[in-house]
């Protein structure tokens, strides 16, 4: 298993194109210096009235299929 974390922060009024559907992926930087790119539809549980904020930790598989997307903080 393989562990990344990363800050997020999308204001509201584009957090709507994602959430309508009109944004397909979110492409991230880790912490660890990688660029990550995850299907829009992963951070919807996330989403408030004002955006998504947060730090989160996406967890992977060793051959990086997606385990799980956690906001930590």
């Amino acid at each position: 298993m393989k562990q990344y974390t990363f800050e997020l922060y999308i204001p509201a009024d584009e957090v709507l194109r994602y959430y309508q559907g009109q944004a397909r992926k979110v492409v991230v930087r880790s912490e660890q210096g990688l660029v990550i790119e995850l299907p829009a539809e992963r951070i919807r549980p996330f989403i408030t009235s004002s955006g998504v904020r947060g730090r989160f930790v996406l967890k992977t598989q060793d051959d990086h299929r997606f385990l799980s997307l956690d906001k930590i903080s």
